[in-house]
C-alpha cells in the first residue's frame, strides 16, 4: 500500500491537481476571451446585446470545457489503477454506435443547440417562446436552454424541440398598442392629443433612454362595436416594450380624463321575460314591495 502510494498515488495526486488547475483558468481567461472577440465582432452594437452575447457563449464553452477536463483526468487516472484503458476505448466504440441507435433525441439536441448558438437565435437573458413556452432564457447549453417564465417557473426545453424561437428582445422591442374612444369623439383632435402625449413621453428624461424612437398614431385601426380603435407604434430598446406601454396607457388615460375624450366600454341591454324590444320592463320597486299587504288565496 505504502508503495503504491508512493508510486501511483503521487501520480493520481498530480492529475488532479493540474485537472483543478486547469478548470479555474478555464473560468478565468475564456469569459475575458469572449468579451474580446465578441466586442470586436459586434461592434457598434448596444452593449446589453454584447453582454448577453458574451455571457452566453461563455456558459457554454466553459461547461464544455470543463466536462472535457473531467473525462481526460478520469481516463488518465484509471491505468493507475491497473484498469485497461485501451480494452475500455475498443468497447466504447461499439458502445457508441449502439447508443447512437437508442439517443437518436440525445445526437438531435446537441446539433440543434450547437445551431442555436452558432446563428444567435437568442442569448441568456433575452425573453423568447419556445415549444410553446414564454420565459426569460437563464441558461443555454448544447442539450437544452432553461426558462423561466412570468410566474417564476423553470422551464427546461430540450433543443431539439424547438421547431420555432421567437426572440420579444433581440435588438430592440416594440410599442404596439391600440387605444378606443368613443364614436362621438373628434379624431383629428384625439390623434392630436394622443401624439402630443408620446412626444412629452419621449422627452422625459426618465423614459428618453427607453425609447428609439417617438411612438406615434400609425393608423385608425378598427371600427369596434362600442368605440374606434387607433394604432400607437414606436421603437424601444430591447425588453422595455412593456414598460413603455404600460407608463404611455397611464399618461393617455389622465389626458383623456383631463381633455374629456371618452374611453368607452360595452353596453348591454337586458329584457326580462317576454318583453319585447323597445319596450320597458317595470320593476316593483323595494318601496312598493314593501307597502303591499298580502292577500289571502280566493276559494
Amino acid at each position: 500500500m505504502v508503495d503504491w502510494l508512493t508510486t501511483h498515488g503521487i501520480t493520481v495526486l498530480v492529475i488532479i491537481v493540474v485537472a483543478l488547475i486547469l478548470v479555474l483558468l478555464l473560468r478565468h481567461f475564456v469569459p475575458s476571451l469572449v468579451k474580446r472577440s465578441v466586442s470586436l465582432r459586434m461592434k457598434g452594437q448596444p452593449e446589453d446585446d454584447i453582454r448577453k452575447r458574451c455571457n452566453t457563449l461563455s456558459s457554454v464553452f466553459v461547461s464544455t470545457g470543463i466536462v472535457i477536463i473531467v473525462i481526460v483526468a478520469i481516463l488518465t487516472i484509471l491505468p493507475e489503477f491497473g484498469v485497461n484503458i485501451a480494452a475500455i476505448l475498443a468497447g466504447f466504440g461499439i458502445v457508441a454506435l449502439a447508443v447512437a441507435f437508442g439517443a437518436q433525441s440525445l445526437i438531435k439536441d446537441f446539433f440543434a443547440g450547437m445551431f442555436i448558438l452558432l446563428e444567435d437565435q437568442y442569448r441568456i437573458g433575452d425573453w423568447v417562446s419556445v415549444a410553446g413556452i414564454d420565459g426569460s432564457v437563464e441558461e443555454i447549453g448544447l442539450r437544452r436552454t432553461i426558462l423561466r417564465d412570468f410566474d417564476g417557473t423553470v422551464h427546461s426545453v430540450p433543443n431539439g424541440e424547438i421547431k420555432v424561437a421567437s426572440n420579444f428582445t433581440k435588438d430592440y422591442g416594440r410599442v404596439n398598442m391600440s387605444i378606443s374612444v368613443g364614436y362621438g369623439e373628434n379624431l383629428d383632435r384625439v390623434i392630436q392629443v394622443i401624439n402630443r402625449v408620446c412626444k412629452e413621453m419621449a422627452e422625459d428624461p426618465k423614459w428618453s433612454a427607453d425609447l428609439v424612437t417617438t411612438p406615434e398614431v400609425l393608423r385608425v385601426d378598427r371600427l369596434g362595436d362600442s368605440g374606434i380603435d387607433i394604432k400607437i407604434l414606436g421603437d424601444t430598446r430591447p425588453a422595455r416594450q412593456w414598460a413603455a406601454m404600460g407608463e404611455l396607457r397611464l399618461r393617455i388615460k389622465r389626458t383623456f380624463d383631463g381633455e374629456g375624450i371618452e374611453i368607452p366600454w360595452p353596453h348591454t341591454k337586458v329584457y326580462f321575460g317576454n318583453t319585447l324590444p323597445g319596450i320597458q320592463a317595470t320593476q316593483p320597486t323595494p318601496e312598493k314591495l314593501g307597502n303591499t299587504k298580502a292577500e289571502p288565496p280566493q276559494t
